[in-house]
């Protein structure tokens, strides 16, 4: 199947409210970032080869951009009846093995996906301090394959824009990945075979 690209949620865009579970079952709110200097939204899963390559290295960056006052939260929202291994337990096996910081949450009704026209995974979205969206893209240039070490590199030049409490550049690359596995009859729009 080719790669999805994210679809590039307009700039300024308020962050699209969410109450989910994490891996503990404990409810976690767009709310309880409020303070936070800004928050990165990351729709991820454990299966996709494109999140497999970068995963060590988002529990980098997240544990050193939380210490910066930056919250961090991932949501995973796909179709665990065609992929189990994306399951809630699964994925607390993911955080624990990857030494994730920040909440992972599951999007089981796909809801939260849909408001952020998240599209594939991973997809990235910084919000600043009064959660307007100020970057939307990739991680950085590695993909499977291209023998391209990830550093996290775009996201940490946005992400120490905002700690700065500056814009970050309207130069942005689309993330791309696998696309999220919606539910049958659930697509949305935007979707792209």
């Amino acid at each position: 199947m080719p790669a999805a690209e994210s679809t590039m949620l307009p700039l300024g865009t308020p962050a699209p409210d969410f109450t989910l579970r994490d891996t503990e079952g404990t409810l976690v709110s767009l709310n309880d970032y409020k303070g936070n200097k800004g928050l990165v939204v990351m729709f991820i899963c454990n299966h996709c080869p494109f999140v497999k390559l970068l995963r060590e290295e988002l529990a980098i960056f997240a544990k050193e951009y939380q210490e910066k006052g930056l919250g961090v939260v991932a949501i995973c929202a796909n179709d665990i009846s065609m992929h189990p291994d994306d399951s809630p337990e699964k994925m607390a096996e993911e955080k624990r093995i990857y030494g994730y910081t920040f909440p992972y949450l599951y999007d089981e009704t796909q809801k939260v996906a849909k408001s952020y026209k998240a599209a594939c995974t991973p997809d990235f979205y910084l919000f600043d301090s009064d959660m307007k969206l100020v970057y939307r893209g990739q991680f950085d240039d590695a993909r499977p394959g291209n023998d391209i070490k990830p550093t996290g590199k775009d996201l940490r030049t946005a992400a120490d824009a905002v700690i700065a409490g500056d814009k970050p550049s309207s130069i942005q690359k689309n993330s791309i990945g696998c696309n999220i596995k919606w539910k049958a009859g659930n697509e949305p729009d935007y979707y792209k075979h």
